[in-house]
Formats: structure tokens, C-alpha cells, sequence
């Protein structure tokens, strides 16, 4: 990152991982390209740090489909916390020098020095966490919060499996869950399992040594992160007039229809008001964030193999 785009928004030019087409880690470059400015709804934000999610290797691949091949170059990253540079006229929620976080939703990506996004999609972060982990928490906790509360429907007392509940997305859900006062049950393996267990979760099954459908039965709610067999087999753990949410693919209608129950295939949308609550329950100690791995600006694309490799617990986060 240059000096002088780390430091102000008075220069022109900025730093952005950006992709040209779609294919592996190599179609990821380092482009200078200008600084946008806001519009009057919007925020100029310099970025101090960008979580890593799954969407950006989707999207890197051609494999998301909200963003298509006519959006080229298109810059990576979709969630950050940083600095209030420049605002909108309409933006008067914000000023400059403040410290916000937020997901930019299908927007440009936050892999850059600078990023604009709507006034409404940012909030102040917790004020408990640095600003390495503020950063990770935009896209995975309104994906688990929308999923649960929004989609899910999930309300106390109701029975709830989450699977992959050691990922960024699933370690956050299975908090917000127990929050609601639902009873817990996710799916973890290796030391993963004492990780999710630590978040105050009692019911942790060994996806590798157990069947889920053995011990998580009649849940009011199943939240699908891994989707293909593990999503099919769940349709017997749903209880009649449950439901199955996922964030990957649309669950079966006629399994749905069968058993009385709902099928919710959902892309999470950035929200502002969402993420404030949601730093009050960070800043309570009612809900923790892990921060797997960090890296520097520079090295993104470690990143992105990192994430490849697979089984993180927690988020990844790159550090301006």
C-alpha cells in the first residue's frame, strides 16, 4: 500500500486486487486505478482491514452468479472496517475520521486502499475488538444473523443444527442461535469440536465418527452451510413445519412440500442497523469472533490459498 493512499484521500490513484476474467488465483492483479467518489448516499472509506470469504473465490471463478462477466475488472473483498475519508451529502449519519465497519453487498470490493459504500450498510464497530477482527465480522455475521433470525425464524426454545459451526459463518450463527434461546446443535470435527464447544454449545457432533441424523433430531431449523449430500440428508432431521435455510443451494421443493416444511436459498444483503446490534452483543461478551489467520495487503492471494486449503476456524482477515 502507497504511503500516500494510506495516509489520505487527497491523491487520485489507490491500490485494488481486481480480476479481468475468471479463473484461478492467477486471474487476482494489482491494479492502480482512481479513487471513486462517493455518491450522495455514500461513504468513502479507507480501508485498515478486509475479511476473506468463500463468495470472493466464487466470484474469482465466475462461479457467483450476481456478478457476471460484463462487471469486469471487478474488485474483490466484500466486507472491511476502516476510516470515514469523504461523505455523501445525503450521508449525514457520518463524519469524517470515524471508525465504521460494513459489507458492501454487490458493490465494488473492499480488497483496495478505498472502498464507497452506502451510508445505510455501514455501523460503528464493537468497541471491544481491534480493527483486524472489526474487519472480519461484516459478511459472516449478517450471513449467520440473516439465516437465523431473518430466514430462520428461529425463536426460544426451538431446536436448531448448524452445520460447518466452526467456519466464519457457522461459529457466529451457532452464537446468535443460543442468543435466541434456541437449543443448539452443530456439526464440527477434529479439535474443531472442542473450538465450537467453547462458544457454549453442548450438542457438538463429529461429522467424521457420528451421523447427525442419529442425534439432532425434529429441529425446528437446520442452517445448511455445506450444502450437496449434507443438505439432502438433512431433510430427515427437519421436523413438519420446520425449516432447511442455506446460503449455497436452493433446498428440494418437493422434499419442502413433503414434509410441510419450508426451503430457503438466501444471499445475505448489508444492513447497518443489523451490524450495530450486532457490535452490542460482541461488546457485551454475549457473542465472540475468531480470527483465524491475518495477513498484509500484499499478500491476498496467500490468503485466498489459505482459504482454499480449507477447514479455518474462524474468519481471515488482510491487514492494510
Amino acid at each position: 500500500m502507497s504511503e500516500s493512499a494510506s495516509t489520505s484521500a487527497s491523491t487520485t490513484t489507490m491500490d485494488a486486487y481486481r480480476i479481468h476474467r475468471f479463473d484461478g488465483a492467477d486471474a487476482v492483479q494489482l491494479d492502480s486505478i482512481p479513487i471513486p467518489e462517493p455518491a450522495p448516499h455514500e461513504v468513502l472509506v479507507q480501508v485498515l482491514a478486509a475479511g476473506v470469504n468463500p463468495v470472493d473465490l466464487k466470484t474469482r471463478e465466475g462461479r457467483y452468479p450476481m456478478i457476471r462477466e460484463d462487471a469486469l475488472p471487478y474488485t474483490l473483498g466484500r466486507d472491511f472496517a476502516g476510516k470515514v475519508m469523504r461523505v455523501g451529502r445525503d450521508a449525514v449519519q457520518w463524519r469524517t475520521d470515524q471508525t465504521v465497519y460494513g459489507f458492501v453487498g454487490q458493490g465494488q470490493g473492499a480488497f483496495a486502499e478505498f472502498v464507497v459504500v452506502d451510508g445505510a450498510a455501514l455501523a460503528e464497530p464493537p468497541h471491544s475488538v481491534d480493527i483486524v477482527t472489526a474487519g472480519a465480522i461484516p459478511l459472516a455475521a449478517l450471513t449467520a444473523w440473516q439465516g437465523i433470525c431473518d430466514q430462520g425464524l428461529l425463536e426460544k426454545g426451538e431446536r436448531v443444527l448448524v452445520h460447518a459451526a466452526a467456519g466464519g459463518v457457522g461459529h457466529l450463527a451457532v452464537q446468535f442461535a443460543r442468543e435466541k434461546g434456541a437449543e443448539v446443535y452443530a456439526t464440527a470435527s477434529g479439535d474443531c469440536i472442542d473450538f465450537v464447544r467453547s462458544l457454549g454449545i453442548d450438542h457438538v457432533i463429529d461429522y467424521h465418527n457420528q451421523r447427525f441424523e442419529d442425534i439432532a433430531r425434529e429441529m425446528d431449523l437446520v442452517f445448511d452451510l455445506v450444502g450437496g449430500e449434507t443438505q439432502s440428508r438433512s431433510w430427515s432431521v427437519v421436523k413438519r413445519g420446520g425449516a432447511l435455510v442455506s446460503t449455497l443451494t436452493e433446498p428440494s421443493p418437493a422434499e419442502a412440500a413433503a414434509r410441510g416444511a419450508r426451503g430457503v436459498r438466501y444471499t445475505a444483503r448489508p444492513d447497518g442497523s443489523q451490524l450495530a446490534e450486532i457490535a452490542t452483543l460482541i461488546d457485551a461478551g454475549r457473542v465472540k469472533v475468531r480470527v483465524a489467520e491475518q495477513f498484509a495487503f500484499g499478500d491476498v492471494k496467500q490468503a485466498f490459498a489459505r482459504l482454499e486449503a480449507g477447514h479455518v476456524r474462524g474468519k481471515l482477515v488482510v491487514k492494510a
